[in-house]
């Protein structure tokens, strides 16, 4: 779904540039001048519009590069030799204590 979002963005965006041309083209026809045409609400939205579509292609684009880092990160692992599991965090289960010392059984309270 990712590369769909890319090609819908990308779409938007070349269109986007083209009605900004247009308008920038039209508005010099009509003999208005650099300052005046930055100040026209129409290129000011065109514009607008064609920055969000650049962060929001910035931000595939990163989790892309993401997900591809994440993925060598999993091939290297699963590449990787077993390591032993006595050199782990992991808790070792207890051994059972010796024959010779047994817990003592603690005597019954007498009533009173």
């Amino acid at each position: 779904m990712g590369s769909k979002q890319k090609e819908t963005q990308t779409g938007q965006k070349a269109s986007f540039e083209r009605k900004l041309e247009e308008r920038l083209s039209f508005l010099s026809k009509k003999g208005i001048e650099s300052p005046e045409i930055n100040k026209d609400s129409l290129v000011k939205k065109l514009r607008a519009k064609i920055r969000a579509i650049n962060a929001r292609l910035n931000a595939i684009a990163d989790n892309e590069k993401k997900t591809e880092e994440l993925a060598k990160m999993k091939a290297e692992k699963a590449a990787a030799p077993p390591k032993d599991k006595k050199g782990g965090k992991g808790k070792e289960p207890k051994e059972a204590p010796a024959e010779g010392k047994e817990k003592k059984k603690k005597k019954p309270q007498s009533e009173k």
